[in-house]
């Protein structure tokens, strides 16, 4: 009797454990998601004052102030949703070609126990570019 309830205590450790990966898997790539268009939208961000020609390239050029206005904008019009303390951390340009964005919101584990933490930070980065084709 007592390997059986020693077996199943693994088995439902493996479980929760399992759900709680799958979980912060699932967290990060909808944080990734959120990056991705706000990145998109932040790459966007240029003015039609701000585009230069040069020989056959038209080159747009972005402001870290656009950038960020863009990125405030895309991540308000998300939405917090299921993302707990969704913030922006980062939102530039280094280049003047291209917006970089990085997130960072709160995981917390679907099941609660003492062999997973009450909460985690994910951040992830995103990278746009300015580009006409």
């Amino acid at each position: 009797m007592p390997l059986i309830i020693g077996l199943f205590t693994i088995a439902v450790g493996f479980v929760v454990v399992a759900a709680a990966a799958t979980s912060l898997h699932l967290e990060h790539l909808r944080l990734l998601t959120v990056a991705d268009e706000a990145a998109l939208a932040a790459a966007e961000s240029f003015r039609v004052a701000d585009v230069a020609v040069h020989g056959d390239a038209v080159v747009p050029s972005l402001t870290s102030a656009a950038v960020r206005a863009a990125v405030d904008e895309a991540v308000a019009g998300h939405g917090r949703g299921d993302l707990d303390a969704l913030t922006v951390v980062e939102a530039a340009t280094a280049d003047g070609r291209s917006a970089t964005v990085r997130l960072r919101a709160v995981w917390h584990p679907p099941i609660l126990g003492p062999l997973l933490p009450a909460g985690l930070p994910v951040t992830v980065t995103s990278t746009a570019a300015a580009r006409f084709r």
